[in-house]
């Protein structure tokens, strides 16, 4: 059926004429709320928009892990180190010895009122006068050092400043062996987490490969599930390396006393050995011209004389001067002056002046002992640093290729039937192996020049 239509009764024109004007008014208004809710829209697009992008640039920023370099790592450790920052406030305490060594003697200073008369006399006819008969008297007194104490002991406080100063750098070069330790094993654990990403990405590809020879026909389930087995040997030693590096970052932070999280902090710099090493006798003679201990154990022997002198000194007499005023009468004002020397008899400072001397020759024995120790340091870290070269280069040169040759040769031969299984698995063990030696052999020998710049004083091998 069809639905009539009906047709709306015409209304009249007054009315009409409201109508419309009310309906226009609810259509402005709506008109109006819908633009203004655009604008909204726009304005908050216009905000999500920017913050996105602010945050597009700024997320690489905060997430990102700051890479140091060794330079960096150095300086870094230099400004938050705890100890080092201890001994450098143990160099400042030493520079204010010096001001108290420098110090004159105090003059003494004493003032006097002497014969009060505080009772009166009850059978005397003068009147009472209870100040009558005091007597004042001021003195003044100074005890003037001779033979040069107080200079004396000035240098003896400077020397003693240097010998800080000597330590502190002597310190500084023992905690940086550490710190140099540590980094070394972060770039360690890196190359070996690479490696061992490396093998287990192979080790992958391999099973995918076995898995189609399985489907084929071409290899039994025995021989995949070995090496389905085999890949567990590779997933750990990922998992080892990962722990081996966060370790290592561990241990680095706590030396560098930085709360910075794990996740966020990593290190850069070459791993590999260089071949160019300085000859045994500059060797030597760098840390002979380098060592801070050594430097301390010199410094010590001229600190030991300069004490030696200062005791001779402080076995000498001081005479101490004094000036008087007073008043006595009838002499209504008179002053005097007076010398006080000490009668040097039993007390000549005998004992001072033995030690000062034995401390001397003892001082000197112990720059012997030092530079034997320097000797001693610099051929050790010298010829554990040449083993490791003479292991690395035939591994550079011909470990590594051939065990790649060999990996590859019997793992093609083995996916086409030519080698056995056993074959596969004892050439990739080999390979893995010879690249880990090689890895750890690396690592050695950065410990091993480590140790040849601790033996020297400073950095001769990168």
């Amino acid at each position: 059926m069809r639905r009539q239509l009906r047709r709306p009764r015409a209304r009249s024109s007054g009315h009409t004429a409201i109508l419309s004007l009310a309906g226009l008014s609810r259509i402005g208004w709506k008109v109006e709320s819908a633009c203004r809710y655009l604008s909204e829209l726009k304005r908050r697009a216009r905000i999500v928009g920017f913050s996105a992008l602010l945050l597009s640039f700024l997320s690489p920023c905060v997430l990102a892990q700051r890479a140091f370099t060794w330079p960096e790592i150095r300086d870094k450790f230099e400004a938050t180190n705890p100890t080092l920052r201890a001994g450098q406030i143990g160099i400042a305490e030493s520079r204010a010895q010096e001001i108290t060594a420098n110090l004159r003697p105090n003059p003494d200073f004493t003032g006097t009122l002497d014969q009060f008369d505080p009772f009166p006399d009850p059978f005397s006819n003068y009147p009472y006068r209870p100040l009558g008969y005091v007597l004042p008297f001021v003195s003044a007194s100074y005890l003037h050092e001779r033979q040069h104490k107080r200079e004396l002991r000035l240098e003896s406080a400077q020397k003693a400043t240097g010998i800080a100063e000597s330590q502190q750098a002597d310190l500084e070069r023992t905690l940086l062996f550490s710190v140099r330790g540590a980094f070394v094993q972060i770039l360690q654990a890196k190359a070996v987490l690479k490696l061992a990403q490396e093998n287990l990405a192979y080790w992958d590809k391999v099973l995918g490969v076995s898995r189609d020879r399985y489907k084929a026909g071409d290899i039994a389930q025995i021989d995949l599930d070995r090496l389905e087995l085999q890949r567990i040997q590779f997933q750990s030693d990922l998992l080892t390396a990962e722990v081996n590096l966060r370790t290592a970052k561990i241990q680095l932070l706590t030396l560098l006393n930085d709360r910075t999280p794990v996740d966020h902090f990593d290190v850069t710099g070459p791993y590999e050995f260089s071949e160019q090493v300085p000859p045994l006798d500059e060797v030597r003679r760098m840390a002979l011209d380098s060592r801070p201990d050594l430097k301390a154990a010199v410094q010590s022997i001229d600190k030991a004389r300069t004490d030696h002198l200062l005791a001779v000194a402080n076995g000498s007499t001081d005479p101490t001067f004094g000036m008087d005023f007073a008043r006595n009468p009838p002499i209504p004002i008179y002053f005097g002056f007076s010398v006080t020397i000490p009668l040097r008899i039993f007390d000549k400072n005998q004992g001072e002046k033995l030690r000062t001397q034995l401390d001397i020759s003892r001082n000197e024995k112990l720059r012997e002992a030092a530079v034997a120790q320097v000797f001693s340091d610099v051929d050790s870290g010298y010829a554990m640093l040449d083993s490791n070269l003479q292991l690395l280069r035939p591994y550079k040169s011909d470990y590594l290729p051939r065990a790649v040759k060999v990996r590859d040769t019997v793992a093609f031969a083995y996916q086409r039937g030519g080698a056995s299984l056993l074959d596969f698995l004892n050439a990739q063990s080999d390979y893995r192996s010879i690249q880990l030696n090689y890895l750890n052999l690396i690592g050695s020998y950065l410990t091993a020049a480590s140790q040849l710049n601790l033996a020297v004083g400073r950095e001769v091998l990168q």
